[in-house]
């Protein structure tokens, strides 16, 4: 069953070790340096000067989650959608 969620990249937590790619193909480095997201997998993807964001509707959040905990410096926040 497909459920909507956010996954957020806090920039200023990310030190691009990368961890997070191994567990979510979704994520990608970005021009920056750090991690980010394929735009043509997200609903919806946000950037600021601080975060990006992506929101996903799939059944794939076990993956989202995976990648947030192997995230050392904790930069990556998951959050379901109603």
């Amino acid at each position: 069953m497909s459920e909507r969620y956010r996954v957020t990249v806090d920039k200023e937590a990310c030190d691009g070790i990368f961890a997070c790619l191994v567990r979510d193909d979704r994520l990608v480095e970005a021009d920056d340096g750090l991690a980010g997201f394929d735009p043509d997998e997200a609903v919806a993807v946000e950037q600021t000067a601080d975060s990006v964001t992506a929101t996903f509707e799939d059944d794939r959040r076990d993956e989202a989650e995976s990648a947030a905990r192997a995230c050392p410096p904790n930069a990556i926040s998951v959050e379901v959608l109603e």
